[in-house]
C-alpha cells in the first residue's frame, strides 16, 4: 500500500517498494537508503541528509527486525513512534518511508540468513549471539527490494558498519556503503533510541563512555601505547560511575576488530556499558578522538 505524504510516500508492501525501487531506476535515479529501526533522533537525521546529498531520491526503512534481537533483550519494549518518525523523515526530505511488517519481511517458511563470520565474533558478538546475523540478513533483505545505490550508514555502530561493509565486498553487491560520524548530544553522550531509557542520574552517569574515550585519546597523545595500561585506566573511570557494568572495553585492529597489545594511531576503542538497564555503545578511532 503507498500513502501519498506530501512529497512523501509511505510504503507497506514488499513488492510494492521493489516496484517502485526498479521505476526509479529505470527512471535513471541514484537513490539512497537509510535503514533504521525509528524513534528518529538527530543521528538518524543526519544519516538522511548524507543520503540526500548524494542521491535523487532518499529511502528511509522503518522495521525494528526482530532477529538481531536475544531473548532476554528489549524488542517488545524499543521505544516507537511512527507518527513523530513520519513528519521528521518529511521535514529532512525523505521521499520514501518504507514501513514493512514483520509478516511481510518474514513470511511463513522463512529460512535464509547471511552470515558474516569472523568481524562478528568480537566486540558485541560475543554478549550478543546471532544479533549480527539478524542484523546482515534484514540489511541483505532490505538492499533486496529497496535496491539502492548506496547506503549510509551510522559510525557509532562500528562493528554492524564494519560487518555490513563486509558482507557487501564478499557477495559482490551493488551498493555503496557511506559511513558517518557519531553524532553526540552537547555534552558528549553518543545520540541513541535507548538513551529514552535512562533516567536522569543514569543519564549522567551515561557521560562515561565519552570520557573514556577523551582519556585513551589524551593518554596515546601523552605516549602511551600500551594497550593495558590504557584499558585500565579506562575501566578505572567507567567503574567510578554509579550504576555501570561493563561488557567490554576493547583496543582492536579497525579492519579485523581483532585485540591488539600495542596501540597505533588508527586503533579503535570500542565500549560497551550497561548504565541501570541500558547497554550503550560507543567508540572512537585512536588518534583522531572522539567526535
Amino acid at each position: 500500500m503507498v500513502r501519498g505524504a506530501r512529497r512523501m510516500d509511505v510504503i507497506e508492501s514488499c513488492r510494492s517498494m521493489q516496484e517502485k525501487s526498479e521505476s526509479l531506476r529505470m527512471d535513471g535515479k541514484i537513490t539512497a537508503l537509510v535503514p533504521t529501526m525509528g524513534f528518529f533522533h538527530e543521528g538518524h537525521l543526519e544519516l538522511m541528509r548524507v543520503g540526500k546529498k548524494h542521491s535523487d531520491k532518499l529511502i528511509v526503512s522503518v522495521f525494528v527486525n526482530p532477529i538481531q534481537f536475544g531473548p532476554s533483550e528489549d524488542y517488545d519494549t524499543y521505544p516507537r513512534d511512527l507518527e513523530g518518525d513520519l513528519a521528521k523523515a518529511r521535514d529532512v526530505g525523505a521521499d520514501i518511508l518504507f514501513t514493512p511488517s514483520v509478516k511481510e519481511m518474514y513470511p511463513e517458511g522463512f529460512q535464509t540468513k547471511v552470515v558474516v563470520e569472523r568481524v562478528t565474533k568480537y566486540l558485541c558478538g560475543l554478549s550478543r549471539p546471532g544479533h549480527f546475523e539478524g542484523v546482515t540478513t534484514v540489511v541483505a533483505k532490505l538492499f533486496q527490494i529497496t535496491k539502492p545505490h548506496l547506503a549510509v550508514f551510522g559510525q557509532k555502530d562500528y562493528q554492524q558498519l564494519t560487518a555490513i561493509s563486509r558482507m557487501v565486498k564478499d557477495l559482490f553487491m551493488d551498493v555503496k556503503i557511506v559511513g558517518v560520524g557519531t553524532v553526540r548530544e552537547p555534552d558528549g553522550l553518543a545520540m541513541s533510541s535507548r538513551n529514552s531509557y535512562l533516567s536522569p542520574e543514569e543519564r549522567t552517569s551515561a557521560l562515561c563512555l565519552k570520557k573514556s574515550l577523551d582519556l585513551a585519546h589524551g593518554m596515546f597523545m601523552k605516549g602511551v601505547r600500551d594497550a593495558g595500561e590504557i584499558k585500565g585506566a579506562v575501566e578505572n573511570l567507567i567503574q567510578k560511575h554509579a550504576h555501570t557494568e561493563i561488557d567490554y572495553v576493547s583496543l582492536c585492529n579497525p579492519v579485523t576488530l581483532e585485540e591488539v597489545d600495542t596501540v597505533s594511531r588508527g586503533s579503535l576503542l570500542a565500549l560497551a556499558v550497561k548504565v541501570g538497564g541500558t547497554r550503550l555503545i560507543d567508540n572512537c578511532i585512536i588518534g583522531r578522538g572522539a567526535h
